[in-house]
């Protein structure tokens, strides 16, 4: 029986109370539901105190997070380090290969400088060894003074890498050899006549030679 209001007479009779409120997975699930507010409440509370600075950390942990960010910091500045050192090195290494080829280029020119300077030297005594060959034909070099300054000339320029080329039967070469006649026949051409020798200070020629050019001679087969 209900009153006006539509509340039962008797709430706490069985026979006014509603099955479906009172069963076994309604109370299960009206548990659940208390549990995951509990949950809920001490999650916020949870980032609430951390968001304040109020959470408790263990003096093992502090010190954990302490030597892992150590870590971290002194690889970031290990890492930094060699990067500068690669970069230095690199430097280095490019400063140091164009001070070598600097040293070379600057041997080169003042080798350069020696040698031109030394031909020019040489070249002014050419005539001189010119006159000597001349005395030294005509047998004028064969004893006294005049052969024992010809021959200290001689030795002394020879010091110097001066050398004399342009002998008679040589194969005609126009780099070296100046020719003022050509008495060929136009096949192979040799030196017939040194009017005037050659000269050269290592690889750098001095003077050419100056010849007449000539037919080799008929060796020995040929002629018989």
């Amino acid at each position: 029986m209900t009153q006006p209001n539509g509340m039962p007479e008797n709430p706490g009779d069985p026979e006014q109370t509603d099955p479906e409120a009172t069963s076994a997975d309604r109370a299960e699930a009206a548990a659940e539901e208390a549990s995951e507010a509990q949950a809920d409440a001490i999650k916020d509370e949870s980032f609430e105190a951390a968001a304040e600075g109020d959470v408790q950390v263990s003096p093992e942990m502090e010190a954990e997070i302490e030597e892992s960010l150590e870590g971290v910091d002194a690889d970031a500045e290990a890492s930094d380090v060699e990067a500068q050192l690669a970069e230095r090195t690199e430097d280095l290494q490019r400063l140091n290969a164009e001070y070598t080829n600097y040293r070379r280029r600057t041997e080169r020119d003042r080798q350069a400088v020696i040698e031109n300077a030394k031909s020019q030297v040489i070249a002014a005594f050419l005539p001189i060894l010119d006159d000597l060959d001349l005395a030294r034909q005509h047998g004028d070099l064969n004893e006294g003074p005049l052969k024992a300054m010809a021959d200290k000339l001689s030795s002394t320029l020879a010091s110097q890498k001066l050398e004399g080329f342009g002998e008679e039967g040589d194969a005609f070469d126009p780099e070296i050899h100046e020719a003022v006649q050509d008495l060929s026949s136009g096949g192979e051409q040799v030196v017939g006549t040194v009017l005037r020798r050659g000269y050269r200070v290592g690889d750098k020629l001095v003077r050419n030679a100056m010849v007449i050019i000539a037919d080799p001679e008929p060796s020995a087969e040929q002629e018989s």
